[in-house]
């Protein structure tokens, strides 16, 4: 029998620790090792009951989460997941966690708290499995570097209007996309993005990757034209797909039934670009827990497209990839740091 995975609750409510434990205890796969009000005492309490996820408060007096995993992950990597308030200021705070360590997020419920709180149990319980299995051994010894820069470009492309880049992500995912786009030239074809995400969030994530990138991005809305120099953001709870028309190349935006578990999915958007883009689209499929998309990956390759799925060694969760190179969807795995060059010399192949 498997152990159970070890957890410490990091949050300055007394009250939510409770609620927290409990809800964490009930599930037999999980147990609570130990709780923490604040940074400080977390610190020593990570040295002495060595868990193997951390649940982390997002807003917390002395030091914020985020300054806490600044100091955290560079010396004791684990894998931590965040429990973010759905206000502006959480949704930013949230998003700078991911960018220094953690591995996802839950948001506390605003209203219905009691049914709302349940769902949240349920999802963190999820969420902290899928955490237990992360790979966060990348972030020991890391020295941070101003994000605002952004980088030099792989190199120049010549424009292109009939060609689609398509890329999947889900857990770990937000680093990995910046790692990647942040090094493509203004020059680079349309690219249309599915990351598994809430509300709200992905509108915060495309706005603090427009401050980084070369390229515009936007979260995408209903017949945007996907066109070289732009990237285009699936929203929270929406689907995406690719639709040709005439000689141009946009997106449908709306709601829609759970597709692989998620809405937006990364299945119903490179079904689509496997029906409409065909041999003109390169497929990217990054970090993430479960199969989204392999199937849909699969069906880009069979049209003619390229396809390419990150590494083990450097993904967050290799479930994703792991899937659609299974099936023959990927045609090769590529270390995140070799994808952007990887996709330039497939666009000019």
């Amino acid at each position: 029998m498997t152990k159970p995975i070890r957890v410490l609750v990091i949050d300055d409510s007394a009250l939510v620790r409770d609620v927290l434990t409990k809800g964490l205890n009930m599930d037999p796969g999980i147990t609570v090792v130990g709780s923490a009000s604040d940074p400080y005492i977390a610190r020593d309490r990570i040295v002495k009951l060595n868990p193997d996820v951390l649940t982390l408060d997002v807003e917390m007096p002395r030091m914020d989460g985020v300054e806490f995993l600044r100091k955290l992950m560079p010396q004791y990597p684990l894998p931590v997941i965040m429990v973010s308030a759905l206000t502006e200021r959480g949704k930013q705070v949230t998003l700078d966690a991911l960018s220094f360590g953690a591995i996802d997020f839950v948001t506390k419920p605003k209203a219905d708290v009691a049914r709302g709180l349940e769902s949240m149990i349920m999802e963190l319980r999820t969420k902290i499995k899928i955490a237990s299995t992360a790979n966060v051994s990348h972030w020991k010894q890391k020295r941070y570097t101003d994000e605002t820069r952004i980088q030099k470009p792989v190199r120049a492309l010549a424009e292109s209007t009939d060609k689609v880049i398509a890329i999947g992500a889900s857990t770990g995912g937000t680093e990995a996309i910046r790692e990647i786009i942040t090094r493509f030239p203004i020059t680079t074809p349309g690219i249309v993005i599915v990351q598994h995400m809430p509300p709200g969030f992905t509108k915060m994530f495309a706005e603090r990757m427009n401050s980084l990138c070369i390229m515009d991005v936007k979260e995408a809305e209903d017949k945007d034209r996907i066109m070289p120099g732009r990237i285009l953001i699936a929203p929270g709870a929406k689907q995406m797909s690719v639709k040709r028309s005439g000689g141009i190349y946009e997106v449908i935006v709306k709601p829609g039934d759970l597709v692989c578990g998620h809405c937006p999915s990364v299945e119903v958007m490179m079904n689509s670009v496997a029906e409409h883009v065909g041999a003109n689209a390169v497929g990217v499929m990054l970090t993430g827990m479960g199969r989204d998309g392999a199937n849909g990956m699969l069906a880009m390759r069979n049209a003619g497209a390229r396809t390419i799925a990150q590494d083990e060694a450097s993904c967050v969760v290799f479930g994703m990839p792991k899937e659609a190179y299974n099936i023959g969807g990927a045609e090769q795995l590529v270390p995140l740091n070799k994808i952007a060059e990887k996709v330039i010399d497939l666009l000019s192949g």
